[in-house]
């Protein structure tokens, strides 16, 4: 028998941002909920490290570790999750197309279930047209992304806005992680 009170999906894909990723999958374990991850297909994807270095003026990227997809986005029935993150990294800017990503994204917001993005993981909700009146943070480069589809850039470490959780970078995994894992706790006990 699982000692976990519930699930909650991670999206992911190839070059999504490692720190991004796996901070808040260690952090779901902790809290006995059981991070599931979702992409295209059921395979292993490569996740990325990406960082603005001193003399850059883009985001560097180099490889960081890989992570298996437990369900293909077609998989996914959303009824049977707390909530979803959207991680960061290139990834969302590839995957944001899939109907079966829009579709899971939809019912999320649509049912006010937990949401948490960060970073570029912005551009799923944007494309889903979920962001439109929001408050959101964001990493600043995506700035223009969410106020095209009617959102609200805010600079902060966190952002809540109702059922939304958000934050700019990896960076911000400290400050945002944390309430959103408090909004899927308090799910689950709807839930009991």
């Amino acid at each position: 028998m699982s000692d976990f009170i519930g699930k909650a999906l991670i999206v992911v894909g190839d070059a999504t941002e490692t720190v991004d990723t796996l901070y808040p999958f260690y952090r779901l374990q902790e809290a006995k909920i059981q991070p599931v991850v979702i992409a295209p297909e059921k395979r292993l994807y490569q996740m990325v490290m990406h960082e603005v270095r001193p003399g850059w003026t883009i985001t560097r990227e180099w490889e960081g570790y890989q992570i298996k997809a437990d369900l293909a986005f077609s998989e996914v029935d959303p009824g049977e999750y707390l909530g979803i993150l959207f991680s960061g990294g290139r990834a969302p800017e590839y995957i944001r197309e899939d109907k079966d990503l829009i579709r899971i994204t939809q019912w999320f917001f649509d049912q006010n279930k937990p949401c948490a993005s960060v970073c570029h993981g912005v551009e799923i909700p944007a494309r889903a047209d979920r962001v439109r009146g929001r408050r959101m943070a964001t990493v600043a480069k995506c700035q223009f992304d969410l106020e095209i589809c009617g959102g609200v850039y805010v600079n902060e470490p966190c952002v809540i806005d109702g059922n939304l959780v958000s934050g700019r970078t990896f960076h911000d995994n400290g400050h945002y992680v944390g309430p959103w894992i408090k909004m899927l706790e308090e799910e689950a006990a709807k839930r009991s």
